[in-house]
C-alpha cells in the first residue's frame, strides 16, 4: 500500500480475529417481556469482521476464540463454519449447571419511535478465561497472516484478554502482519472491573501494537482518553469533530497509520442517514452520504471494518476502501442478524454510487 501499511500480498489467512463469541436472541419487534419466540444468531465483535470478510468477500480468514462443549457451543460452531471462518478454539468443558458459558446477548429490534433495546448475561463466560498462552500463534500464523484484528469488547471481558490481545498482536506484527483494534468502547462492560480508567490503561497498552485503529470520537474519548475538540459537528453526519481529534490521537499514538468509522443519524429506528469516513497517513476520505431504511441496525460497523478491510487487503485505492466498507455496513443493514448476507458483487456496485438515493 502506498501509506505504509506493508499488506503482505499473501498468506494462508488473510485475516484472524481474536475475540469472544456469542449467541444474540432476538424476538424481533417484539420486546423482551411479551415475547413468545426468537431468532437466534451467532455474533461477536471481532468474529463478525472475520465472518464477513469470508462469506461477502471471499477471503480466508479465521478465529481464535473459547468454545464450550455443549449444545449452545455446537450451536456457534456450526455458524462459524457456515460462515467459511476457520476455528482456533480453546476448548472448555461446561459442568452441566452454571458454566463456563458461551455468552448470551438479548436484543429487539425495536420500530419507528421505539427504540431497540440491547442487555446481555455474560455470566461466567468462557471468553473472559482467555489469557496468554491459551494459543498457539506460531501454529496459526505458519502458513502466513495478512491481517490480525482484535476490539475493545474483547479487552473489556477480563484482567486477562488485554493481555492476550497484547501478546497476539505481537505475534502477528512478528509474522509479518497489519494489525487493527475496533475500540467499540462498551461502559457496562469496563465498569465490572475498573471503570474508565481502567479501559484507558489497558487499551493504550494495547494500541502501542495497533496500526488501524476503527472508533468514533466517543471510542477515542472514552477509550483512549483523548479530549474531546472544540470543533462542533453540525450534524451526526458532519466528520469535522472526528478529523479535529485525530491529530491527538496520533501524537499520542504515533504507529497508528489510519483511522476509521461510520457515520450514523438516527432519525428513527428504522429511518438511518448513514456515512463513513478515514484518516488514512494525513489524508481525509469521506464517503457518501445514503438513506437507510433498516431492518436490523446490529453489525453495521462490524460490516464497515470488513468492507473497508478488504479495500485495503484487496489493492484499492483509500477512497475505494472506505465506500467498500460504506457500503458493506449499509446492506448489512438491510438483513437480519449481525453477519452479512451480501455479495462482493453487490457491495461494488454501491459503492460505485448503484442506489438513486445517494446524494453527495
Amino acid at each position: 500500500m502506498s501509506f505504509g501499511l506493508n499488506i503482505r500480498p499473501d498468506g494462508a489467512l488473510d485475516l484472524v480475529s481474536l475475540g469472544a463469541l456469542v449467541h444474540r436472541l432476538d424476538p424481533g419487534i417484539i420486546p423482551f417481556r411479551k415475547a413468545t419466540g426468537c431468532q437466534i444468531h451467532v455474533s461477536g465483535g471481532e468474529f463478525n469482521v472475520a465472518a464477513n470478510l469470508s462469506d461477502c468477500f471471499r477471503m480466508n480468514t479465521g478465529i481464535a476464540s473459547a468454545m464450550v462443549d455443549y449444545p449452545i457451543g455446537d450451536l456457534i460452531a456450526e455458524r462459524v463454519r457456515a460462515m467459511g471462518v476457520k476455528p482456533f478454539f480453546k476448548r472448555f468443558k461446561h459442568n452441566g449447571v452454571n458454566g463456563p458459558n458461551m455468552a448470551t446477548v438479548y436484543s429487539d429490534c425495536g420500530q419507528g419511535v421505539r427504540a431497540p433495546v440491547v442487555f446481555y448475561n455474560r455470566s461466567n463466560e468462557a471468553g473472559a478465561l482467555l489469557k496468554p498462552g491459551d494459543f498457539n500463534w506460531k501454529e496459526i500464523f505458519a502458513g502466513g497472516v495478512r491481517w490480525f484484528h482484535s476490539g475493545g469488547i474483547f479487552a473489556a471481558l477480563s484482567e486477562t484478554t488485554g493481555e492476550l490481545i497484547i501478546e497476539g498482536m505481537k505475534a502477528a506484527k512478528a509474522a509479518g502482519a497489519v494489525t487493527s483494534f475496533d475500540l467499540n468502547y462498551r461502559e457496562k462492560l469496563w465498569n465490572i472491573w475498573g471503570g474508565q480508567d481502567r479501559a484507558v490503561s489497558v487499551i493504550k497498552r494495547i494500541v502501542a501494537n495497533v496500526d488501524v485503529l476503527v472508533g468514533n470520537e466517543e471510542d477515542l474519548q472514552k477509550g483512549l482518553g483523548i479530549a474531546g475538540q472544540d470543533v462542533h459537528a453540525t450534524s451526526k453526519l458532519d466528520p469535522s469533530a472526528f478529523f479535529a481529534m485525530i491529530d491527538r490521537v496520533v501524537k499520542q499514538h504515533p504507529n497508528v497509520k489510519a483511522v476509521a468509522t461510520t457515520l450514523r443519524e438516527v432519525h428513527s429506528t428504522n429511518r438511518h442517514s448513514w456515512g463513513a469516513v478515514a484518516w488514512i497517513n494525513g489524508k481525509n476520505y469521506v464517503s457518501p452520504t445514503c438513506e437507510l431504511d433498516v431492518l436490523d441496525r446490529v453489525g453495521g460497523g462490524d460490516g464497515y471494518a470488513a468492507g473497508f478491510f478488504y479495500g485495503l487487503l484487496s489493492g484499492a485505492s483509500e477512497e475505494e476502501a472506505v465506500r467498500l466498507g460504506w457500503a458493506h455496513g449499509a446492506l448489512l443493514t438491510t438483513f437480519p442478524g449481525d453477519t452479512t448476507m451480501a455479495t462482493v458483487e453487490q457491495v461494488k456496485a454501491f459503492a460505485k454510487g448503484g442506489s438513486a438515493r445517494i446524494q453527495r
